[in-house]
């Protein structure tokens, strides 16, 4: 009997044993986290836009006749009063000719008329006559130089002009539909950005409702990223916010306005611009990588908490900042948020937390 116990004994402490080699105990895995905490966060926004210049003016003539010179380099840059085009004068200069031979003629018998007059040697109403025939006269030679003046066509603004769609020796009339050149002042330039209304709905309420203070206003900087993906090195202001949503597109224009003094700028260029809207003065920023998405889609956030377990939160998010997303509900300053080692752990889960430096956040208090 003492013999077959003793057997007995030692099977149950092997079958101890191997229990225990079969569980073993591994320590809790290792997780990366950082501590929110308040700060001021401004609320920028990225938006499509086309670049418009910042004035157009179509060149047309006003008087009727055959283009004799282009006087401008097509593709150049004009200034205002330049001139652009020579039509012929010759007839508008014989024109002018007449009418002003008429209006010294008319002059004279005016003047002679008027002393007669004095002298009680004419009739009041002859006078009358020879004055409205003086002031006939001069307003036709008015009119005549005016047209002569319009025989050079001279630029209306400054800017630069582009193809022109007449040849020397083309017959132009007056005020015609086709344009001889466009001109567009390209220094500065218009930013048209298109933004969806029920954002300038959500930031209007949000400022209403004290969570964000208003940006700047019309005084706000723009900066803009071209079509390429560089950014461009000179900031812009915001001019203005239209009062009328696009009904085809749901969409609010603003525009902005850039310096271009080398010319970068071309008008109908795709862009995108940034336009800081608004601040929250007590904002809460979590990296991206530690917002996860449940079943139902919903965002989510493992925090770890004062015994070292994970706890999930829901948390709802705001804006893109700087690689990081604005926190409106869910997570609060001091909490401790996971953002690396997520694949090895779920909630209510042990861990050994270790505090990991983010670019742009404070480090969490000792």
């Amino acid at each position: 009997m003492r013999h077959w116990t003793v057997i007995a004994l030692a099977a149950l402490a092997l079958s101890a044993c191997g229990r225990q080699q079969q569980q073993p105990k591994f320590p809790p895995p290792v997780v990366g986290f950082v501590t929110l905490h308040e700060q001021t966060v401004p609320l920028a926004v990225e938006l499509p836009g086309r670049t418009d210049p910042f004035a157009v003016s179509e060149i047309r003539p006003q008087v009727s006749g055959i283009i004799k010179q282009r006087l401008f380099t097509e593709g150049s840059v004009v200034k205002a009063g330049q001139p652009l085009y020579q039509i012929d004068p010759a007839p508008y200069r014989a024109a002018y000719d007449s009418a002003a031979a008429n209006l010294a003629s008319a002059k004279l018998k005016a003047e002679r008329y008027a002393a007669l007059l004095k002298q009680n040697a004419i009739a009041p109403q002859d006078n009358d006559t020879a004055q409205a025939a003086y002031k006939q006269a001069l307003a036709a030679t008015e009119g005549a130089k005016i047209n002569l003046d319009y025989t050079r066509i001279t630029a209306p603004i400054g800017g630069r002009i582009g193809a022109s769609s007449v040849t020397p020796g083309a017959l132009v009339t007056a005020n015609q539909a086709q344009a001889l050149a466009t001109i567009s002042t390209l220094d500065p330039i218009y930013v048209d950005i298109d933004q969806s209304s029920s954002e300038v709905l959500a930031l209007k309420r949000a400022v209403q409702s004290g969570e964000i203070e208003k940006g700047a206003g019309l005084t706000a900087k723009v900066t803009l990223t071209l079509d390429d993906g560089t950014p461009y090195d000179r900031p812009g202001k915001l001019q203005f916010t239209d009062v009328m949503v696009n009904q085809a597109t749901s969409t609010v224009q603003l525009r902005a306005l850039f310096p271009n003094p080398e010319g970068l700028l071309l008008p109908g260029l795709y862009v995108r611009a940034t336009i800081v809207e608004g601040i929250d003065p007590h904002g809460l920023l979590v990296p991206q990588q530690a917002i996860g998405r449940d079943a139902k889609g919903d965002a989510t956030a493992l925090v770890v908490d004062d015994k070292n377990f994970t706890r999930l939160r829901k948390v709802k998010t705001g804006r893109a900042v700087a690689g990081q997303w604005q926190v409106l509900d869910g997570l609060r300053p001091g909490d401790r948020v996971v953002i690396e080692g997520l694949s090895k752990v779920m909630p209510d889960m042990p861990v050994q937390p270790q505090e990991m430096a983010v670019p742009g956040s404070k480090p969490a208090r000792q």
